[in-house]
């Protein structure tokens, strides 16, 4: 009886966790970084290539593109740059024209651009909110549009969207455009999922909190007035139930994880890296 107990155990042993992209092309819009280190962009196109992707490493910053796949290559990934500016339609055409010229069909879209503006209605003029759109969630269309036609046609395919917890909920400071825009970004993939769960295409949205990229230096330590650098970073960890910052491979490992088969059965839904920020009441 035991040994029948054993043989059924082991027919009902449950499937290794599929975490392979092996023969698989990776779009990463936003691969590159905006100062020195690991942005999401760039810690993401590197997880994606240790997967077995075949990585489209998509910046308009020709250089930070290059050090991308440069990092790729150097672990015996593939990669290769496209240079271009994701919210300029015919930059957009362009760009998934070679990436499909060079690798094929696109299997993933990461899209994983994003800018602000500090504010609120009255210092955010109707340009500043245009260019925000444009760039956070008019881009994400653009890009929809090119990949979704092909994973269609082939039965499958995975968008990641890179959101924000200010896209959820107000963080201290007014980012009105910011916020708005990367609540549109959770919504429009919602919807996008929604329409084309019966095709096989799933559709999700990664949504960050307070994570120590590069970008703090450039952007987020203004947002604290009158603290350096190191304050800007300590007040941010002070935030966080956790008790720190994330870091960029964080986000990235919940990105492949969308990416592959792992996540078969998740569609429509946002996966929240934060640390528990979002929890809080204050």
């Amino acid at each position: 009886m035991t040994a029948g107990v054993a043989r059924d155990a082991g027919a009902a042993r449950p499937p290794a966790l599929p975490l392979d992209l092996s023969g698989r092309t990776v779009f990463v819009a936003g691969a590159g970084s905006a100062a020195p280190g690991w942005s999401i962009g760039r810690a993401s196109s590197v997880t994606y290539a240790r997967l077995g992707a075949r990585v489209c490493v998509v910046d308009r910053d020709a250089a930070s593109a290059e050090e991308t796949t440069a990092l790729i290559r150097a672990e015996g990934g593939v990669a290769e740059t496209f240079v271009g500016d994701i919210a300029v339609e015919e930059d957009v055409a362009r760009l998934f024209a070679e990436a499909r010229e060079h690798f094929g069909m696109v299997d993933v879209l990461h899209h994983n651009v994003g800018i602000g503006k500090t504010g609120g209605p009255l210092e955010t003029s109707a340009a500043d909110f245009d260019r925000i759109h444009a760039v956070n969630v008019r881009s994400l269309l653009l890009a929809s549009q090119q990949v979704l036609p092909g994973m269609v046609a082939r039965g499958r395919g995975a968008v990641i969207a890179i959101s924000s917890v200010a896209g959820m909920r107000y963080l201290g400071y007014p980012h009105l455009a910011y916020s708005v825009t990367k609540a549109a970004v959770i919504q429009f993939t919602r919807m996008l999922a929604q329409q084309y769960a019966p095709h096989g295409v799933r559709a999700n949205t990664v949504v960050p909190g307070l994570i120590d990229t590069p970008r703090i230096a450039t952007t987020v330590a203004s947002m604290y007035s009158g603290t350096s650098l190191e304050q800007a970073r300590a007040a941010r960890a002070a935030q966080v139930p956790l008790g720190r910052m994330g870091s960029a491979w964080e986000v990235a490992h919940a990105c492949a994880f969308l990416a592959s088969d792992a996540a078969a059965y998740i569609t429509g839904t946002e996966l929240v890296v934060d640390g528990g920020i979002t929890g809080k009441y204050v």
